[in-house]
């Protein structure tokens, strides 16, 4: 009897073999609904760097903006002090 397992044993064996029978269910549930499949990385990786890009664009648009706005506001300040004089 000694080189046999005992009661406690197979219970624990079987234990494991439902839980990794229900992951592996899950897993195929999860695949099959489309919510689990594999993202293509490539794509992804691809669309990260284009908004990356995009949003340096759009700071240096932004940042050109900035200069032309402060610019205006300048001139107005120096077209409201000459029409004070």
């Amino acid at each position: 009897m000694g080189s046999q397992p005992g009661p406690q044993a197979f219970r624990r064996h079987i234990t494991r073999l439902e839980r990794r029978l229900s992951e592996a269910l899950d897993q195929t549930a999860w695949e099959a609904s489309g919510l689990g499949a594999p993202a293509d990385i490539e794509t992804l990786t691809r669309r990260a760097t284009e908004l990356e890009q995009q949003i340096l664009d759009l700071r240096g648009e932004l940042a050109e903006r900035d200069e032309d706005l402060e610019a205006a506001r300048a001139a107005n300040r120096e077209l409201m002090a000459q029409l004070n004089r």
